[in-house]
């Protein structure tokens, strides 16, 4: 059986190698790239990947375009910052090679945050469907926060993806606007409103859940700052929902 892997990318040069790296052993890997100015189109054909580059439609689509141009029977979903362990390699090789009757997999995903890997807030355990029979499972169309849609039930393996989601707090900050920006824009489209105080006690909201219900406080000073982010991620999607609808009320006017 062979394997495609798919992976999105914009600027992604500090992980686009070690990314296909981990996957060598597929039979395919492709790139879909929507306007790298930092050399990771570059880098990713000098490792031999399959590289199509395109407009940027929002995650969901694009993800459905490079699952598009997979040719495999079965596909694996990645993202330029994440790592297949040689272990999950094994195990992938083998389900593949010997199906079980299951035609979509979740696979454990194990999360790094600024120094350490993160075991608690939330962050663990996380399963990510991202191992599927091609023809069984699309993409929502979501243009931020999409998910896998399979047909059947998947089944979870057993080895680690590691996740190096953020290497620095600069980069949070830079997630955390941009992420809020686009769920901002995507909730008012589907008619979610806010106001100032909804933004604020969704993100003390956010603090308590990630700290203390989730456990983050035993991630230690790591697990109190990813606290913090997540109620500041939380706040700024709300309180630019409620900044759309004032633009809007401007424009009536």
């Amino acid at each position: 059986m062979k394997l495609s892997v798919i992976i999105i990318t914009k600027n992604e040069a500090d992980n686009i190698q070690a990314c296909l790296d981990s996957v060598s052993f597929a039979d395919q890997r492709i790139i879909v790239d929507s306007g790298s100015t930092d050399g990771t189109v570059a880098i990713a054909r000098a490792a031999g990947a399959t590289v199509i580059e395109t407009d940027w439609p929002g995650f969901g689509p694009q993800k459905n375009r490079a699952l598009d141009a997979a040719s495999g029977e079965w596909v694996l979903s990645l993202d330029a910052d994440e790592r297949v362990t040689p272990e999950l390699a094994a195990e992938i090789r083998h389900v593949i090679a010997a199906p079980d009757g299951a035609d979509a997999y979740e696979i454990s995903r194990l999360s790094w945050y600024c120094g350490r890997f993160i075991r608690h807030a939330g962050w663990r355990p996380d399963y990510v469907l991202r191992l599927f029979r091609r023809g069984t499972a699309r993409f929502s169309d979501h243009i931020v926060h999409e998910r896998v849609l399979a047909d059947a039930t998947p089944r979870k393996l057993g080895a680690l993806l590691l996740h190096y989601s953020f290497s620095d707090f600069s980069q949070v900050l830079g997630k955390v606007d941009h992420y809020s920006s686009l769920s901002a824009k995507q909730a008012y489209a589907s008619g979610k409103r806010a106001t100032v105080l909804t933004a604020l006690l969704h993100g003390w909201w956010a603090f308590m859940r990630t700290y203390f219900l989730r456990l983050g406080m035993l991630d230690g000073q790591h697990g109190l700052a990813l606290a913090i982010s997540n109620a500041e991620g939380s706040y700024y999607r709300y309180v630019k929902i409620w900044h759309l609808e004032q633009q809007e009320k401007a424009k009536n006017t």
